[in-house]
Order: structure tokens, then sequence, then C-alpha cells
């Protein structure tokens, strides 16, 4: 009687220990968290907070977000890569990792074809052309102008060699039939300050990188790479309006999960971030970020990628460029 008792306790002391850590383990199992590739503070990691804030409240759980900085966004695709296909782990992007990094590198720890769902596209970004504030240009034709007549000052400078900010300059520079050269720097903060102490004819960068600056009157920026204007520049007319039809172009912000992700899951991520963009206050946000809310299927995700590889490829096949 007596060991039959201490058994039935036993038992019931595993069912109730159990029971408490259940709930734990249950919660933390729920937890969604978004990869940024990229350091916080910046325009994608800005971009992943506020998505996340919006998420919790669609899927009725935790969504965190994990700042996994390196290589350009390739070290955080490379933990998506390896993440559960649970529906918990996803990536948040900008369009070099999936699309612009397998055209230059010959080598990468990620297949983006075949390790990674699409799950929505979130934003487009424009281009900004900048210049010292002490070059006495003030529009992309006199730019190019004053570049021919001084040959030995015939550069731009980008965030990055590899960059869709210096794909866009070579692209500026063969519709420009100007012979620019490149010069890059580590980063956008980098390349301000050169433009700053007007250490670089001009420079290429995301339009919120030199937004302040330009406010400031530290630079000027003479054209954007829009098929329109850019909501917070609304002054400075497009590099198409400037003459250069050609030179229209964006890169964007998309959601990606582990390849084999349930459909349902994805479907679930996918239903709550079209939800999110179409939130005045998200609108609002991204509109003063130089943003341009995207949205859509997985399916429309993948089409993006198509037509931005058809873009790109080409301008990539032209420099000869690779990053190793």
């Amino acid at each position: 009687m007596n060991r039959r008792r201490l058994t039935t306790l036993a038992a019931a002391l595993t069912v109730t220990l159990a029971g408490f850590g259940a709930p734990a383990h249950a919660q933390g199992d729920k937890t969604v968290r978004i990869l940024v590739g990229f350091p916080p503070g910046g325009s994608i990691d800005i971009v992943a907070r506020l998505l996340a804030d919006k998420l919790k409240d669609e899927l009725k759980t935790t969504v965190i977000v994990e700042n996994r900085a390196g290589a350009g966004g390739r070290i955080a695709a490379e933990l998506l890569k390896s993440a559960p296909a649970d529906g918990r782990t996803f990536m948040l992007t900008p369009v070099v990792v999936p699309v612009l990094a397998p055209m230059v590198f010959a080598k990468l720890n990620y297949n983006a074809a075949t390790d990674f769902a699409p799950v929505g596209h979130v934003c487009n970004f424009g281009f900004a052309v900048t210049v010292p504030a002490a070059l006495p240009v003030k529009t992309v034709p006199e730019l190019v102008s004053y570049l021919k007549a001084n040959p030995e000052k015939a550069n731009f400078g980008s965030p990055a060699a590899g960059s869709l900010p210096h794909f866009f300059g070579e692209m500026l520079s063969r519709d420009a039939k100007a012979e620019l050269v490149h010069v890059p720097f580590a980063g956008g903060a980098a390349l301000l300050g050169a433009l700053v102490g007007n250490q670089v004819s001009a420079g290429i960068d995301v339009v919120l990188e030199t937004l302040e600056s330009h406010r400031a009157g530290k630079v000027r920026v003479i054209g954007t790479s829009g098929d329109k204007r850019s909501s917070v520049l609304p002054d400075v007319p497009t590099l198409k309006e400037q003459g250069y039809p050609n030179m229209v172009a964006q890169g964007w912000f998309a959601m990606y999960a582990p390849a084999k992700t349930p459909p349902a899951a994805i479907e679930a991520v996918n239903r709550a971030l079209n939800k999110a963009l179409a939130q005045p206050d998200v609108l609002d946000r991204f509109a003063k970020l130089g943003l341009e809310a995207g949205g859509g299927s997985p399916a429309d995700l993948s089409a993006l990628e198509r037509s931005s590889t058809a873009r790109w490829a080409p301008v990539v096949k032209a420099t000869g460029f690779r990053a190793d």
C-alpha cells in the first residue's frame, strides 16, 4: 500500500512539475523573431521594429527583432537558412541579399532560390545623387558637364563596392558618357563625411542617408532615382525629369522564411504583414523615411525578384565587377 501511494504521489508530482514547465516552454516556442542583417538604428532596423510591434497584435504572440549585422546582410541570411522551418523565424532584408549578392559573389553560403521562402514585399526605397555644398552644380546635367570639363574630379562615391548605389552610379556613368571612377566607402556615414568634406565629387546612396545633411545645407541632393519625386524631397527633380529616362531604379525590403516553412504559417504572417502595411501610422512613418509601402502575396514577391534580376543583371555584367 505504501509503495503504491509513493508511486501515485511521484506520478502526481511529475505531472504537476510538467504543468509548471509547459506554459513557459510553450510561450517561448510561440515567440516569432525577425532577423535583420544590419545594425540597430538604420532604416531597415526601424522598419523591422515598427512591423514587429504591429505583427504581435495580429499574430497574438511576442515578436522580437534580432540584429545579426555583418557581411552586407549575408550573416542573417545564413542564420535563416539554418533556422527551423517552424514558422517562427523570419528575415527582413534588402534586395541585395536575395538578388544582388548571387550576381557578385562566386561563392555564397546560401542559395536564395532554394533556402528561402518568400513571405511578402515590405517597401521600396529610392537613391539620391548628392554633391558637396561647395560644388558649383545644382542639377545632374550640370554635374555631368562639370565632371567632363574636370576629368581629374570625375568620380562618385557609394557606401560599398557591389551595392545597389554602386551600380546605379555605374548606370549614370554609362548613360551620361561621363566615365566616372567609382570610390567605395565603408558605409553611408563614411560616404557622407567625404561629401561634407568635399573629398569626392558626388555620392549615391539611399535617400534617407543624405536627407538631414541636405536639409542642413551640408550637402546638396540634386536628383533622385524614382519614377516620381521622393515624398521627403518634393523639390528635388528625378533624374528622369532631368533628361535621363533610363535612370529609374529602386531598391526594396522584403520578408522571407526558411525553405519548407509550412504554407499556413507563411500565409498567416503575410496576412498580418499586409494589414500592418495598410495602417495609417505605418504609412506616415514610411513616408517620413522616404519609403513606399509594398504588400501583396508571396508570389508577388517572387515576381519582384525576377523583375529586379532582369533590371540589375545587365548592369552588373557590364561592369565586370566581382566581390570575391
